[in-house]
């Protein structure tokens, strides 16, 4: 069969374009006893409680530095699973694929898919691909479902209490300012890279430690803000932070002051944010500087009104940290 270097109309056709696609590259890749099945449905054997997630991703530009769209597919759904402490098992995966779109891209993307799923373990067992005409997307885009075994039940934001302490697992903006500076090809002094990376194994250990977790969420869209906003909503209590113990890269920080933005805004896609009781603090602390030094504690939960995170600055004041408001960047992830 003649090989094509980008991919044709008949890709999605089911034929044999489109059977030599997809196991050249996507069962090459992703092979594993369920997946080679070749069946309608994949067959799967796991042990409740259960986790279950989905995700699309439509990231312009589809590479930056530190990841691609195909790291963001499989970090973005196994992170979802890992903050309700189910380690990530079983994913599909669907393809829409724009006719015209190099197959050497392809094939980057998918390595990076399987390498990201190696860091947990985790197996894609079922799949679908489409291929539209030119012009009907934009390259490339990207759904994953994930299943997960829950091995700690009641990981929540409904389960904070007063008292609890508020941490982060790592610098936060990062992926948010790198996709920025790619869109608009930005040179910086001191160049950013995305946090994107699959956070089970961080899960794993905390978990390993027995530190009674009371609420974990991967700081995606909408940044810092939009998790302890929806904290407070979910627990009904204030969350007092202080904004000089929030880590924000300097890089990201001068990115933000010249476009105008707030660090906490801003995506991250390998970073989250974890409430635990105050007699575990430093227990947890110590599990997550194993894995960033820069992972931080940066408030407290506490029975105030209203229920909304309050930002204590460093000059002593002290104002809302609002829900970001409109679309700061489309298509981020």
């Amino acid at each position: 069969m003649k090989k094509h270097n980008t991919v044709q109309l008949s890709h999605g056709g089911g034929g044999v374009e489109m059977n030599h696609l997809i196991r050249h590259l996507f069962w090459e890749r992703f092979g594993n006893d369920i997946l080679n099945q070749a069946e309608d449905a994949a067959t799967l054997t796991l042990p409740s409680p259960l986790a279950m997630t989905t995700d699309s991703f439509t990231v312009s530009p589809h590479f930056f530095a530190g990841g691609n769209i195909g790291t963001l597919a499989i970090a973005g759904t196994c992170n979802d699973l890992a903050m309700v402490a189910a380690k990530p098992s079983y994913l599909s995966c669907s393809f829409i694929i724009e006719e015209g779109t190099p197959v050497q891209e392809l094939e980057i993307i998918v390595d990076a898919m399987a390498a990201e799923l190696s860091v947990c373990g985790t197996q894609i067992v079922c799949g679908d691909t489409k291929v539209v005409p030119r012009g009907a997307a934009d390259k490339v885009f990207i759904n994953t479902t994930g299943i997960g075994q829950i091995l700690k039940t009641g990981v929540s934001a409904h389960r904070i209490q007063a008292g609890d302490v508020i941490l982060v697992s790592r610098d936060i903006g990062c992926h948010g300012a790198c996709i920025l500076a790619a869109r608009e090809s930005l040179r910086l002094a001191h160049p950013i890279t995305s946090d994107c990376a699959v956070l089970w194994p961080v899960v794993e250990s905390l978990l390993e430690q027995s530190i009674d977790v009371h609420a974990m969420r991967d700081a995606t869209r909408g940044g810092l803000s939009a998790v302890l906003n929806e904290w407070c909503q979910s627990s009904g209590l204030q969350l007092a932070i202080q904004e000089a113990q929030i880590p924000v890269d300097d890089a990201v920080r001068g990115l933000c002051e010249l476009c105008g933005f707030e660090p906490y805004d801003l995506a991250n896609e390998g970073t989250f944010v974890i409430a635990v009781p105050p007699t575990q603090v430093q227990h947890t602390l110590d599990v997550l500087h194993q894995f960033n030094a820069r992972a931080a504690v940066i408030g407290e939960a506490v029975s105030l009104s209203p229920a909304k995170p309050i930002l204590h600055t460093a000059w002593g004041s002290r104002r809302y940290l609002d829900f970001p408001a409109g679309e700061l960047l489309p298509r981020i992830c």
